[in-house]
């Protein structure tokens, strides 16, 4: 685990969001979210959660993709993505 990535798992890890579970999966960031929670409102409130979060790192950012699922459905969000992944079609 990247320093980057294990200071986005602490901060997660940190605010106790019951039932989230948060953990590293290779070069990713995976949280599981309890079953009766809406993936939809989580993956469009995610960019501005990550966005004030952030502003509590200051090791050099990487690009970082997290995994969010439900048991139901998954969604991705990758932060600071590079070129291959803005032009994926």
């Amino acid at each position: 685990m990247n320093v980057y990535q294990q200071k986005w798992v602490e901060l997660f890890q940190g605010a106790h969001i019951p039932n989230w579970q948060i953990k590293a999966s290779g070069d990713d960031i995976e949280i599981r979210v309890p079953a009766g929670v809406d993936l939809k409102i989580v993956r469009d409130n995610f960019p501005e959660t990550v966005a004030a979060m952030s502003l509590d790192i200051t090791v050099p950012k990487e690009r970082l993709k997290f995994v969010l699922h439900n048991g139901h459905a998954n969604t991705e969000y990758i932060l600071n993505p590079t070129d291959a992944d803005l032009n994926r079609a």
